[in-house]
């Protein structure tokens, strides 16, 4: 053989390594499954279903509805697939916002609250992405408390009680921690990775000693009672984000009847003038306009803030308002209003004296990046830098009841842990209150204790700015409005303090930053006065906004879907988000989205003869 054919052979053999390792991962990759989903460029003119939004609720029911081989379902995202290497890590979550993940939404300027954030305004992130704001949050599960349902079910909502839907909140669950999956309330085996972050802080421990000390339990808060302490449980896997899409999605990537559009804006719902039937989306795709059809229903599934946006512009909502902006009304319905969301009180920081705290040089370093990107491990798999949640009373609230008005959510970590680079940028914090109160804290071992307004009494609404979708609603949440809620957030802050004075905690050096607010000191320091003025000045949201298509009966006049979530006046088309909670649940809502996505997929499937 002569010698140029065999070095052509040698060279071939040394070679083929690389297309047999190219052909490996590609075959891994297809048979992954928690590989990427396959999108389509091209969609069909028309679908049995079409889903508007994959994110907590959406991609459940797109995920659900896809089981009924019969059934083709099409799924549209405005935005694309989640973004794989900060999305993961979940003590980053705050890195996300205010990037092309997120819509970027801002609330109106408010004279009741936020005023010590940048223009008086909240920002207010929303995921436009595969898994929607399930990629944003800071992944804590929580389900609310069983009296949230129970009174939904006393509005005229059937089957909408806790002892319903505890079903639905099983069905998803896939809970790591065999203590709580082998309890009547939890269960093992669903698409949803549920359990405690890998690694903690020497203060996740300490804050449910300390609330031992003031007279509550350690207790399963999303079990038979919620008022407690609990080491936080999220929505990660192997240490890593969970989202909406990597649990309902990927899994289910391969079946044929499911069809997932990325990019793809929905700007209205076609709905027919004399039957009152949607049977269409207009959708702005791959720089083009095109209108899809569907055969039995439409589902939004977009948010509280994009789908009564979407549905306004289609037609639906407040006849005086659509007409005022030109829009031919098909249903005059409460669509934007009923708006709540939880807030807290962001600015209460303790100072401690050991290194023990998510200080950003500590582990936002290259030895926490490998311990996590390599093993799953270590700081950065803490939910959003959130290790303990609480339920608690304030004298506001029937202790007798188990049915908590405020929530802590205590956090290693304040506002100046990571210099004001991150947190301070997310939160919109003014750089007058970052200078005169918080700067002094940057890289300081210290942690937080956020009250959260469980069950506030001031709402608000969302409005369209204009008739052109491209341009974003207006959003007037009207925090504080009502004096309760104020008082209540007083009470949560005295609670905080009360906390920090407790031995668990007094053991690390605990002690208020009490540098003042200088617009509020002349109320008198830690008066209940100061505190409220404090309150009014850092207004956390909590991301939580809810209830703008409220779920009722016919004789609600503010509802705007029934109790099967279709929409009232309009054939065809239904709402399965956080927009139809009638009021929102005492906790973290995006647990509860997932299970509006599971029950909703089974009255879809029962309306149309489908077994569940």
């Amino acid at each position: 053989m002569p010698l140029l054919s065999v070095f052509a052979v040698l060279l071939g053999i040394w070679l083929l390594p690389i297309p047999l390792a190219y052909i490996g991962y590609e075959v891994y990759e297809f048979n992954d499954p928690e590989g990427r989903p396959f999108v389509e460029l091209d969609p069909l003119p028309i679908y049995d279903f079409i889903v508007v939004g994959a994110g907590s609720a959406g991609a459940v029911v797109a995920s659900r509805l896809s089981e009924n081989p019969a059934w083709n379902v099409l799924l549209l995202e405005a935005g694309g697939d989640e973004p794989e290497i900060v999305s993961n890590a979940p003590a980053l979550a705050a890195n996300l916002q205010m990037t092309r993940i997120d819509w970027g939404y801002r609330t109106e300027p408010m004279t009741t609250a936020c005023l010590g954030l940048e223009g008086s305004r909240s920002k207010w992130p929303r995921g436009k992405v595969l898994g929607g704001s399930s990629v944003l949050n800071y992944m804590l599960y929580v389900r609310g408390n069983r009296r949230d349902y129970d009174r939904w079910e006393s509005f005229g909502n059937p089957e909408w009680g806790y002892d319903d839907l505890l079903y639905y909140f099983k069905k998803s669950e896939d809970n790591r921690n065999p203590y709580l999956a082998r309890t009547p309330y939890h269960a093992a085996g669903g698409y949803l990775t549920v359990q405690e972050a890998p690694w903690r802080t020497p203060l996740a421990t300490a804050f449910v000693q300390a609330g031992i000390e003031i007279g509550y339990e350690n207790r399963d808060i999303n079990g038979e009672s919620q008022t407690g302490f609990m080491i936080a449980q999220g929505t990660i896997r192997r240490g890593s984000r969970c989202s909406t899409s990597r649990a309902f999605l990927r899994p289910i990537r391969h079946r044929p009847n499911l069809h997932i559009v990325i990019h793809a804006h929905v700007l209205k719902v076609n709905i027919d003038h004399v039957y009152k039937r949607a049977w269409s989306v207009t959708m702005l795709h791959q720089g083009r306009m095109r209108i899809i059809q569907a055969r039995n229903e439409i589902i939004l599934s977009a948010g509280a803030v994009s789908s009564p946006h979407i549905l306004m512009l289609s037609g639906v909502g407040p006849a005086e308002h659509l007409t005022e902006l030109g829009i031919p009304v098909i249903q005059d319905a409460a669509v934007g209003l009923n708006l709540q969301d939880h807030i807290g009180f962001g600015g209460l920081a303790f100072r401690v004296d050991q290194p023990i705290t998510l200080v950003q040089s500590r582990y936002e370093d290259m030895v926490s990046a490998f311990r996590y990107y390599v093993n799953g491990e270590g700081p950065m798999t803490v939910l959003g830098g959130v290790e303990t949640l609480a339920f608690v009373h304030s004298k506001y609230s029937n202790v007798s009841l188990d049915w908590p008005d405020v929530q802590f959510h205590l956090i290693p970590a304040t506002i100046g842990s990571d210099g004001g680079q991150t947190i301070r940028r997310a939160l919109g914090v003014s750089n007058f209150l970052w200078e005169t109160v918080y700067k002094e804290l940057s890289f300081t071992d210290s942690f937080s204790a956020i009250p959260v307004l469980l069950r506030p009494k001031s709402k608000g609404y969302i409005k369209l700015r204009s008739a052109h979708p491209f341009i974003p609603p207006i959003i007037v949440p009207n925090y504080l409005t009502e004096p309760e809620d104020a008082a209540i957030l007083v009470e949560g802050a005295k609670l905080g303090l009360a906390l920090s004075q407790t031995s668990a905690l007094r053991r690390f050096g605990a002690r208020l930053h009490d540098t003042p607010y200088p617009q509020c000191v002349h109320l008198g320091l830690f008066t209940d006065e100061y505190w409220e003025c404090c309150a009014r000045h850092y207004t956390s949201t909590i991301y939580h906004p809810c209830g703008t298509a409220k779920m009722g009966n016919a004789t609600d006049p503010d509802a705007v879907v029934d109790p099967r979530l279709r929409v009232y006046g309009v054939h065809s088309l239904r709402v399965v988000d956080a927009s139809i909670m009638p009021t929102i649940v005492s906790g973290n809502t995006n647990a509860p989205c997932i299970m509006i996505g599971e029950k909703a997929a089974d009255i879809i499937k029962q309306d149309w003869g489908f077994p569940t």
